[in-house]
């Protein structure tokens, strides 16, 4: 069957199979009326090779920006109903002009916003949840030779109220309707042409990924890296849409997003990728009483302002006391040193501090669930570069680390090497060297 599933993959991705695809484009994608003509273009080669289009657009390049930036200038508190209803009309735009562009080159084309769907949802305004799509108005219109264009980033609750899924939410609206609608693949189209080992801006040489699993990409997504939205992936994840990433701007076959294939004789990689993210910060309580409840004290009135805990660790002194470190987001550093100043004054002895230039930095892969001495191996390389961890938590398929954020490029680059991800040198770079 697996064998069956990767010969139709490879088929689709060469043109050579009548496939059912949703096709989605971001921002940047379609941030110009000579963008959206090359997308119609595109959309026009995909349907002259037979295959069946559901296309999902996001808004213009910097149009929700500044459809937010205005509504906050009317109303600094706007949120809600009718925040949402403004944020949601730079969707609508583009869906029109893609279906003008079609139209145009004389390809039969509809936009459809995420009532006219409908795409339902929950009534959490701003970052609302999918519940269900029904797909009776997709299937009419491609029963109807029809290329279907849909509003990303949004949709309708049960009582016909606009809502939207939060930022980078035209990824899920795209995945969710590829598994409503069981298409052959969900291709993401962005302005990069596939899913690398890390940022190529940190590394030059490092490789695109041909294939990553959904749970890799899952890790690398909430550790960093920002090819696609978490929610999307693990959409894809739960309802097993084969998803893949590609240039907008060129052709090539991207990096594909899937299940592990467990039939495969080939040895998975130890190391897929190293994802990092400069936007931590760590807070320290020093000398707090080692007795039930003290974590909850700490991290009860967190939870409670909405701030999100990472990475925590907890050392256990001889005056029977702990130091309780953790991280958390950079943007609410001050937030939180103000939450727990106030929540720990009467906590006798206790110490609060706090720093901001640190970064994190992971290994990510499957191949970790067969193979030890991963993490002793990133210790060491650590180590040779003399570079002190300060904080370090491991899942099956991921190791991270914190470190001073000065330390971050030479830690990735180092990584990258000792772990053997990077591409090729090109000889045609390499001078030759004369001859004796």
């Amino acid at each position: 069957m697996l064998a069956f599933y990767g010969l139709m993959v490879a088929l689709i991705s060469r043109g050579h199979f009548m496939a059912l695809l949703v096709q989605k484009f971001g921002g940047t994608s379609v941030g110009s009326a000579e963008r959206i003509a090359a997308v119609a273009d595109r959309i026009i080669r995909a349907r002259a090779k037979g295959h069946r289009l559901v296309v999902v657009v996001s808004a213009m390049s910097g149009e929700t920006n500044r459809l937010v930036q205005l509504a906050q200038q009317i109303n600094p508190s706007a949120g809600g109903r009718d925040y949402d209803m403004v944020i949601a009309t730079g969707e609508q735009v583009t869906v029109g002009l893609l279906a003008l562009a079609l139209q145009h080159r004389g390809c039969k084309a509809q936009a459809l916003l995420g009532w006219q769907v409908p795409i339902e949802t929950d009534q959490a305004f701003g970052k609302a949840r999918i519940q269900n799509i029904a797909s009776e108005n997709i299937h009419r219109l491609l029963d109807e030779d029809q290329v279907v264009i849909v509003a990303g980033f949004q949709g309708v609750t049960e009582v016909g109220e606009v809502t939207t899924l939060g930022r980078g939410g035209s990824d899920t609206t795209a995945v969710a309707i590829a598994a409503a609608i069981k298409a052959d693949e969900c291709q993401i189209f962005t302005d990069v042409d596939g899913v690398y080992t890390t940022d190529p801006r940190v590394v030059e040489r490092a490789r695109k990924l041909s294939k990553i699993t959904f749970e890799e990409m899952l890790e690398m997504a909430s550790l960093g890296s920002k090819v696609l939205q978490i929610r999307s992936v693990e959409f894809a994840g739960k309802y097993n849409v084969p998803l893949r990433v590609l240039s907008s701007f060129d052709e090539g076959p991207g990096t594909l997003i899937t299940l592990d294939n467990e039939e495969s004789t080939m040895e998975q990689p130890l190391i897929s990728g190293i994802a990092f993210s400069r936007d931590e910060a760590k807070i320290t309580v020093q000398g707090v009483p080692d007795v039930p409840g003290a974590a909850y004290q700490i991290l009860g009135p967190i939870g409670a302002a909405n701030i999100e805990v990472d990475m925590i660790v907890q050392n256990v002194g001889m005056n029977k006391t702990t130091d309780f470190t953790f991280t958390i987001q950079r943007g609410d550093y001050k937030k939180a040193m103000k939450v727990l100043e106030s929540s720990l004054v009467n906590m006798s002895g206790v110490q609060l501090k706090g720093t901001e230039d640190i970064c994190k930095v992971s290994l990510v892969g499957v191949g970790m669930r067969s193979h030890a001495g991963i993490a002793s191996q990133m210790f060491k390389v650590l180590a040779d570069e003399v570079i002190n961890i300060q904080m370090i938590s491991t899942s099956e398929i991921k190791i991270s680390i914190v470190i001073n954020e000065k330390y971050l490029e030479l830690a990735v680059r180092a990584l990258h090497t000792a772990f053997g991800l990077d591409a090729p040198q090109d000889l045609s770079e390499i001078a030759e060297t004369p001859s004796a």
